[in-house]
């Protein structure tokens, strides 16, 4: 009896740590304006099933994070995530540490590759503002069948030091009864690589900040 006990508070205390884990993931970093506040993007899945709300503070303006959002995708300047967890699945990604022009996303139906043949589509863009992206469809356009709609928004916010809050929304509708079976677990996997990329895209941001601020030395 006192092993059955022991073993129902246990199995208790596992689900409540597993409840509080997920919680924390679909909220890092975000504060509690941030979660009720509706952003760009929402609109396109009004009810959704599960939402991830998560943010960052950067020590650059807007215009200089929007460069680094501007060439996300596979197909693009990659992620800037765990090259090991992206690898992992058998996508060759290339996280680069520069602004490519020929990389920038510049119009509303442009491809976002997650891998070679998988791609989201950019269904809303103002720039220096938000990108908001939607999918996911094959790289051809046609519809690979995913049990769920999904929406990704960027969002930049200016703050009046000049540094910029990023906020990143991602939106899932389930279109079959186990829908969620499948999107719960990637999300967990969703969250480890959005906080890396958060902190890629905030580090790349304000490194190439603080090089652009330093003085170029006059030729002697």
């Amino acid at each position: 009896m006192r092993g059955l006990a022991v073993g129902t508070v246990t199995a208790v205390a596992a689900v409540g740590a597993i409840l509080l884990v997920r919680r924390a993931s679909l909220r890092w970093g975000a504060t509690d304006d941030e979660l009720r506040m509706m952003l760009p993007g929402d609109d396109q899945l009004p009810h959704p099933d599960l939402t991830a709300t998560r943010g960052i503070s950067i020590g650059a303006t807007p215009s200089e994070v929007w460069p680094w959002l501007a060439q996300l995708g596979q197909n693009r300047g990659g992620f800037y995530s765990y090259d090991w967890l992206e690898s992992a699945g058998g996508v060759e990604i290339r996280n680069v540490d520069s602004i490519r022009p020929d990389l920038q996303i510049r119009t509303v139906g442009e491809d976002v590759n997650l891998a070679p043949e998988v791609a989201l589509s950019v269904v809303e863009l103002e720039e220096e503002r938000h990108l908001v992206l939607r999918g996911a469809v094959a790289a051809d356009g046609t519809d690979i069948g995913a049990p769920y709609d999904f929406t990704w928004a960027f969002v930049l916010q200016p703050r009046h030091d000049g540094s910029t809050r990023l906020v990143v929304r991602e939106r899932y509708v389930y279109l079959t009864d186990w829908a969620a079976a499948l999107v719960e677990p990637i999300e967990m996997v969703s969250f480890l690589m959005t906080e890396r990329m958060l902190r890629g895209i905030r580090d790349r941001a304000e490194r190439a900040a603080r090089q652009a601020s330093v003085p170029s030395q006059p030729d002697r």
